[in-house]
């Protein structure tokens, strides 16, 4: 084979390669996510905006400990562009299954006035968000990138407010 069919096919597989890993990039880019009412949020596509998500369960002891940090956080950057949903992992076609009505009662009782959605098992927070442990906070840059890696677990007797507040702080 002659060296000018030699190119002509490596800018070939390069072209190929260059369409696959914007095909791979633009399916792995969305993280769409159902809400307790009903519509797919994609999490990753806030127009500009730094967005949080609160990874929990509500069957986790430690949720109440999570919704006060996710309540004070919601209040320090009300007036910012932050975006907040609380990600509900909890089962919803298992044996132990929790539906929409109480993952709403599990919210009105912690307070949680943001807008709840629906990863069931967190298979999608685990395998795109790279959450290894509930509960968990996730917070994604204004081009929709997460920004480092999650805030995993809780302390109850450390304030993670404190460094998840400045990891937002530097993305605004």
């Amino acid at each position: 084979m002659s060296f000018a069919k030699k190119m002509k096919r490596l800018k070939l597989y390069i072209g190929m390669l260059g369409v696959m890993t914007a095909l791979a990039a633009t399916a792995f880019g969305q993280v769409s996510l159902r809400s307790l009412d009903g519509r797919n949020i994609d999490v990753t596509a806030q127009n500009g905006k730094v967005v949080v998500l609160v990874v929990g369960a509500s069957w986790l002891p430690l949720s109440e400990k999570q919704a006060a940090i996710t309540n004070t956080l919601v209040k320090k950057y009300a007036s910012k562009a932050v975006v907040f949903y609380f990600v509900a992992t909890d089962a919803e076609a298992a044996r132990n299954a929790v539906s929409d009505a109480a993952l709403r009662q599990f919210a009105a009782k912690n307070k949680i006035a943001i807008p709840v959605l629906r990863d069931p098992d967190g298979a999608v927070v685990m395998s795109k968000l790279k959450v290894e442990q509930v509960p968990s906070f996730v917070i994604i840059d204004k081009t929709g990138s997460v920004a480092g890696e999650p805030f995993g677990g809780l302390d109850p007797k450390f304030d993670t407010s404190i460094p998840i507040s400045k990891a937002i702080d530097k993305l605004l």
